[in-house]
C-alpha cells in the first residue's frame, strides 16, 4: 500500500526549486541589444529648469518600440527612472515603483509632475518581459530642476 507523505513534507521537498526562483540575484533570459542602440531625453536637456507638470520625450536609436508582451527582434519599450541613486538589478524584470515608470504601451513621452527641487532623469529600455537588454539600453542620467 502507497502512503501519501504529509503536505508539510511535500512542500519542504518543493521549497529548493521556490527559493532558486525567488532569489533576488538569479539571472533570467536577457534579449540581445544590436551594437549601437541607445537610448536618450530629446526633453527636457540635461541641466534643464522646468515647471511642473513637464513633458519628457524619449528617443530611441538602432532599435524599435514594441509595447511590453510583445516579442519581435531589436525592440523593446521605455523605462523612467526618476531620482535613483543605484539602477535595480539589470537581469531581472525592472520593479514597478513611483521611481521606476514603465511605459509598457510602447509610449515615447509622458507628463511629469515633480516637486521643486533637483532632479535626476534615466531612461531604461526593457524587452517584453520588462527585463534590460543585454547589453543593457541605459541613457545617461541627466538633472533638471523644478521651480514654482
Amino acid at each position: 500500500m502507497r502512503t501519501i507523505p504529509p503536505i508539510s513534507s511535500v512542500l519542504l521537498s518543493l521549497l529548493p526549486a521556490l527559493t532558486l526562483a525567488q532569489a533576488p540575484d538569479a539571472a533570467m533570459p536577457r534579449t540581445p541589444a544590436p551594437e549601437g542602440a541607445e537610448v536618450y531625453f530629446l526633453s527636457p536637456e540635461n541641466g534643464a529648469e522646468v515647471k511642473s507638470p513637464f513633458t519628457v520625450r524619449f528617443g530611441l536609436r538602432g532599435m524599435g518600440i514594441a509595447p511590453a508582451g510583445v516579442q519581435f527582434d531589436k525592440t523593446g519599450h521605455h523605462h523612467l527612472l526618476i531620482d535613483v541613486d543605484e539602477l535595480p538589478p539589470l537581469t531581472l524584470p525592472l520593479p514597478t515603483t513611483d521611481q521606476v515608470r514603465h511605459f509598457g504601451l510602447g509610449q515615447t513621452e509622458t507628463e511629469l509632475e515633480l516637486p521643486p527641487g533637483q532632479h535626476t532623469l534615466q531612461l531604461v529600455l526593457g524587452d517584453h518581459l520588462h527585463i534590460p537588454h543585454d547589453p543593457p539600453v541605459i541613457s545617461e542620467k541627466i538633472t533638471v530642476t523644478v521651480i514654482e
